[in-house]
């Protein structure tokens, strides 16, 4: 069935989406799993987290994948909510503009992300969750942390996250953070909901929103922390990674630099 929430009508940007649902809403907090055509590597993550059971309901927000891998069987076989299927335009931040939106209107107290290509470890998940019960509305997930660990990193992404990336968005948003390309985070229910954050707009469509979220929470003086995780790189394999050629890079580079300069502050 296709979704509109009601939120529309008050100005939020959403692209259409279909809802599959299946089983109903069990916690406060729900884990938001962007994916797109990830094969093999979404489907052991699923079952990784469905081992490690941790508080939270699973909703997958799905860009249209055509790999057959997020079949109605198999998403039965474990304790997943929702997939969400986008029909509308957009990529990354569009996907997770659908799937907050969706939460939101349902009523859940916060939202963990985590990527879908299997490189995150499910074991923090709990500690993500913890935090938001401390009362926290901005938690990142970083590799670098004492407690953390990064495998395999490729070099070049070691580099511009620890010399740009990171560096950028701790001076804008006046927290010092270690690992802002991690997709690994999560948010309270009142950060989201802002006005001064106004996350859901079209402006946001590709890597935008989590650069911008990362900065915007300590401009408002919300409470801020990092968690170490662990993020893997697997061996012998193509980096899992929907950023390709010098162009996908320059891009980043741009909306990062726009959201650490104010660029999409409502």
């Amino acid at each position: 069935m296709e979704f509109r929430s009601s939120r529309q009508e008050e100005g939020w940007q959403v692209p259409s989406f279909d809802v599959n649902l299946f089983c109903p809403r069990g916690h406060r907090y729900a884990l938001v799993i962007p994916v797109i055509n990830e094969g093999g590597r979404i489907r052991r993550q699923l079952q990784a987290i469905a081992e490690e059971l941790p508080p939270v309901d699973v909703i997958v927000a799905d860009g249209g994948s055509t790999d057959g891998s997020l079949t109605a069987d198999f998403i039965r076989t474990l304790p997943i909510r929702a997939v969400l299927v986008k029909t509308g335009p957009g990529k990354l931040s569009a996907q997770l503009r659908m799937a907050y939106s969706w939460c939101l209107a349902d009523g859940y107290s916060g939202i963990i992300t985590m990527d879908g290509n299997g490189k995150d470890g499910v074991d923090a998940i709990r500690r993500m969750c913890a935090k938001l019960d401390e009362g926290y509305d901005y938690v990142q997930g970083s590799r670098y942390l004492p407690g953390g660990k990064a495998e395999n990193t490729p070099l070049e992404r070691t580099i511009g996250n620890r010399l740009i990336h990171a560096p950028l968005l701790s001076i804008a948003g006046r927290h010092w953070f270690t690992d802002t390309t991690n997709g690994f985070r999560a948010y309270s229910r009142r950060y989201l909901l802002d006005p001064r954050v106004a996350p859901f707009r079209d402006i946001f469509s590709r890597y935008e929103l989590l650069f911008y979220l990362t900065a915007r929470a300590g401009q408002l003086g919300l409470r801020v922390c990092e968690i170490p995780v662990r993020r893997s790189y697997p061996v012998g394999e193509a980096t899992p990674t929907k950023i390709a050629g010098f162009k996908g890079k320059l891009s980043i580079l741009e909306e990062l630099w726009r959201a650490a300069t104010g660029g999409f502050n409502p």
